[in-house]
């Protein structure tokens, strides 16, 4: 094995351990509010609060129904805490909560009918990076929702087809058609959005 090989695995096991480490604490403190402890709420709550903003704003659009599903997010999980199995990881758990939560937010907002249907490294000068995010953003926005949502999901938020699978309520090889789909799309809107630029 060479050393790229042995560099990469180390720190994909460090990742994971840091992940099973940070989701045996997270465990931890559902325990708790499933106790009614608020400062167990209040930690869980200041550790997603950032996470959740960044996927929900990239979904609706919009700070006040973002933040409104992130309060609905956590009303769920403090009453709910006692019922979580453990069948899957706690960031899988909220984050699937968070996009029902969201899907209802946007029904309700009057999202267009086609996307309540569907709800579904670049150069090194900065001032082209934040070019290229407004581009990239502009097309995720006309994504239908649920291929923007695995889009999100797995490029900004890490996730694995399996923990999207998770997430959004669907089999893993859904998962893998809406990405398929959003990406040809994502393609052809760049095309579009660059003739008109």
């Amino acid at each position: 094995m060479g050393n790229c090989e042995r560099m990469g695995r180390n720190q994909a096991e460090s990742r994971g351990a840091s992940a099973a480490s940070r989701n045996q604490v997270e465990r931890a403190l559902l325990g708790r509010i499933a106790t009614r402890d608020t400062a167990a709420m209040k930690e869980l709550y200041q550790g997603y609060h950032r996470r959740l903003a960044r996927f929900l704003m990239r979904v609706t659009s919009r700070y006040e129904l973002a933040e409104e599903v992130i309060n609905d997010t956590f009303l769920i999980v403090w009453q709910k805490a006692a019922d979580f199995r453990g069948d899957s990881q706690v960031s899988t758990w909220i984050m699937g909560i968070a996009y029902r939560r969201a899907l209802k937010a946007l029904r309700r907002a009057g999202a267009p009918a086609a996307a309540q249907h569907e709800i579904d490294e670049a150069s090194e000068d900065p001032t082209g990076d934040f070019e290229l995010t407004e581009w990239l953003d502009m097309g995720l926005n006309r994504l239908p929702a649920r291929q923007r949502m695995v889009l999100e999901l797995a490029y900004r938020g890490g996730h694995s087809c399996e923990e999207i699978s998770a997430i959004v309520g669907c089999p893993v090889n859904t998962v893998k058609t809406r990405m398929f789909h959003a990406r040809r799309r994502l393609q052809e809107l760049l095309v579009e959005l660059a003739g008109s630029a």
